[in-house]
């Protein structure tokens, strides 16, 4: 078999662990492996009439080629948010020139789903591995429905996709936020400040909460619950008056808000229809210290949080995650993703992505109205409480 294999979305340790275990665990069996490059632009970039442009977005991986690769973050085949069912007229590659509208100020985004297959079919691949989150898995669920051969890894730190407990990433994201909320202390403290950190996470609230609740914080703020910044503020007075070492801490979800507020969005759409999140952190640190007259320190901790080597679970997952992918591809699965479910590996239909949203469960994880994290169970609960 010929297996392709593509990363999409943003970049998480555990990437290259993923992409070296598929080859590993298949190539002693006379499979091949070959790496899409920059995820599904690879398919918009390609073009079947050009055997020069297929050789720039494809690359044989050899036993060789990802020896060392598992001991890095981010991704060696690189990545994009490229949507080949929605690209602008704007973005078309020269061989596709011909399908942007006649009228130029007429931007709306153009399918060329039938030019991604066709680039599949020119590069001979029998079974697609695609490694992402809910937007870039959205499109390997349509090239599933076009008759492509499909098997998806879950994989994005902010641990959101619907259908399995665990995606690749959220573990070291983690570790990452917890370790620098800690050292943040330091400064925090020696200046009897207020420390308010922004952490990625989208629309889930789940990384502030985590963090938080690992690291102690004497509040979050998460995606799924409007805050009252002046409540928050007394809340914040009374933690730092009631610490000897006169500081306080609060995590900020990059997706939440302030009552009556709105969101922080930046930037342009992207091919999924999102725009960046980002600067509630800096807007609800402004607040506080104009309520209270503290001194804030504020902090975005942004790719901080997804950067560099992942840590044991990730590295575990993402080796598990590769293995039974691998296995499902050689065996003549199609349509599947692979899943933790209650603490066991199993897989699931890859539709199973657009039946709901995952965000934090409040009523057993959060006080709403101390804004900050609250387990009311842990037996029962995955083991990220998710």
């Amino acid at each position: 078999m010929r297996i392709g294999i593509l990363t999409g979305g943003g970049d998480v340790p555990g990437l290259n662990p993923c992409i070296k275990a598929v080859v590993e665990r298949v190539i002693d069996d006379g499979h091949e492996v070959i790496g899409l490059r920059r995820g599904w632009a690879s398919l918009v970039d390609g073009d079947p009439a050009q055997p020069e442009t297929l050789k720039a977005i494809s690359r044989p991986l050899p036993r060789n080629a990802v020896r060392t690769i598992d001991r890095t973050g981010g991704t060696t085949l690189h990545t994009s948010r490229t949507n080949p069912s929605r690209v602008k007229p704007s973005a078309l590659p020269a061989h596709l020139a011909d399908r942007a509208p006649e009228d130029q100020d007429n931007d709306d985004p153009i399918d060329v789903t039938d030019h991604a297959v066709s680039v599949l079919e020119a590069l001979k691949i029998d079974a697609l591995i695609p490694i992402g989150g809910d937007d870039t898995l959205s499109y390997g669920l349509r090239l599933h429905n076009e008759g492509v051969p499909v098997v998806a890894i879950p994989k994005t730190m902010d641990n959101d996709v619907h259908g399995t407990d665990y995606c690749i990433g959220f573990s070291t994201a983690v570790s990452r936020s917890v370790q620098f909320i800690h050292q943040l202390r330091t400064s925090t403290g020696s200046h009897e400040r207020i420390a308010v950190i922004e952490l990625f996470g989208r629309y889930s609230g789940e990384t502030s909460l985590i963090a938080a609740y690992l690291a102690g914080a004497d509040r979050a703020l998460i995606s799924e619950i409007p805050f009252d910044v002046e409540k928050l503020s007394g809340q914040l007075v009374n933690d730092r008056d009631a610490n000897p070492s006169n500081y306080a801490v609060v995590t900020v979800s990059e997706g939440a808000r302030m009552l009556e507020g709105e969101v922080h969005l930046s930037g342009e759409a992207d091919d999924y229809g999102h725009r960046k999140l980002g600067g509630i952190g800096d807007t609800t640190a402004e607040a506080i210290k104009q309520i209270t007259g503290v001194n804030i320190i504020s902090q975005r901790l942004g790719y901080l949080m997804r950067s560099g080597s992942p840590d044991s679970l990730d590295l575990m997952v993402a080796t598990n995650y590769a293995v039974m992918a691998a296995d499902l591809a050689v065996e003549g699965a199609t349509g599947r993703m692979v899943a933790l479910r209650s603490g066991t590996y199993t897989d699931v239909p890859v539709s199973v992505t657009g039946e709901g949203v995952k965000r934090v469960d409040v009523d057993a994880l959060y006080d709403a109205d101390a804004y900050r994290p609250k387990v009311r169970q842990v037996v029962g609960k995955p083991m990220f409480l998710y």
